[in-house]
C-alpha cells in the first residue's frame, strides 16, 4: 500500500473512532500514537476512552501488518487479518460512525445550497 494510502486509513480509523466514543463513553483521555509505515510517520494525538484506544491501536497494527500492495477493503479482503471478536467490534464502530458522518455531511451540503 502507498504511504498516501496508509495515511488516509489512519485518518479513517481516527475519525470514526473519536465519533463513535464521544458518542457513547465517558472517561477519555489523549493518547499520542507514533505511527511509521516504510518511510512514512505520522504522529496522531487521539482523544478516547481506554476499550477504545486498545481497539484503535489493535487496527492500527493490522493496518500497518496489511500484506496487500493494493489494499482491499478488510471487509472484502480474502485474508483477513483480524480476530473475529476484535473485527465483530471494529464493524460495530464503523458502522455507527459512518450512518452520523454520512448525516452530517449531507445536512452541511444542504445548509450550504440554501
Amino acid at each position: 500500500m502507498t504511504e498516501e494510502k496508509f495515511q488516509k486509513e489512519i485518518l479513517t480509523l481516527e475519525k470514526f473512532f473519536v465519533k463513535f466514543c464521544e458518542d457513547k463513553h465517558e472517561n477519555r483521555y489523549a493518547k499520542i500514537y507514533n505511527l511509521e509505515y516504510k518511510e512514512f510517520s505520522i504522529e496522531k494525538k487521539i482523544i478516547l476512552c481506554e476499550d477504545c484506544h486498545n481497539t484503535i491501536s489493535y487496527s492500527f497494527d493490522r493496518l500497518k501488518g496489511c500484506p496487500h500492495e493494493i489494499k482491499p477493503k478488510c471487509r472484502q479482503c480474502p485474508n483477513p487479518c483480524y480476530e473475529k471478536t476484535k473485527w465483530k467490534s471494529l464493524a460495530k464502530i464503523m458502522r455507527y460512525s459512518g450512518l452520523r458522518l454520512g448525516l452530517i455531511n449531507i445536512k452541511k451540503k444542504l445548509k450550504i445550497k440554501f
